[in-house]
């Protein structure tokens, strides 16, 4: 009678193994995994995906203030940053979606509604105005996303996007840098040009 209960619980466990493991083959054939689980993961749900998404709609703005710096600043080092901001960003932006397309995370390809209205705004100005509104954005822009980048560094579950966050960091933390370098010169100029 022992003989047979134990013969019945090893098979109803080999039973319950072989249907696990059934249950995670994709009906497209044998051997493969089914990636609903993952493909469900890739939502905003997960921090680590959510911060990728946010960092490339970022970064898009970037380029495109960017490009309209080289083209409406007055100031030299104004279209330098705004070169830089083309320059650095567009590489980041393609490190982040080799990422992305690894993860089977859709990042957004088109400015987001935020963004398109701070292009706008900036695309009214000309000159002196045009660079005191732009450095005074990266400046606060930069704040944030060194703030964002960071946490991502130190908090990301996934080693991919983590490793993008640490490897990414330092140059956010020169632009920075760089714009509340330029940013009081912009300031000083604007206000010396409005007091004559």
């Amino acid at each position: 009678m022992r003989r047979l209960l134990s013969t019945l619980c090893v098979m109803s466990f080999s039973a319950a193994m072989i249907l696990s493991a059934s249950a995670q083959t994709d009906r497209n054939g044998p051997g493969t995994t089914d990636t609903t689980s993952q493909k469900q993961s890739a939502g905003m749900g997960n921090p680590d995906h959510a911060f990728l998404k946010k960092a490339a709609e970022g970064g898009l703005a970037e380029v495109e203030l960017g490009q309209l710096a080289t083209q409406k600043a007055s100031s030299e080092d104004v279209k330098k940053f705004g070169q830089r901001m083309v320059d650095d960003h567009s590489k980041a932006n393609e490190q982040l979606k080799q990422v992305a397309a690894e993860k089977n995370i859709k990042v957004p390809e088109k400015l987001s509604a935020k963004d398109q209205a701070t292009k706008a705004r900036l695309e009214k100005l000309s000159g002196e105005q045009f660079d005191k509104a732009y450095m005074r954005d990266m400046v606060k822009d930069h704040q944030k996303d060194v703030a964002e980048f960071e946490r991502e560094s130190k908090m990301a579950k996934d080693p991919a996007i983590k490793s993008f966050a640490e490897q990414t960091l330092p140059t956010l933390k020169d632009h920075l840098k760089e714009a509340e370098r330029i940013a009081p010169k912009q300031q000083q100029t604007a206000q010396r040009t409005s007091g004559q």
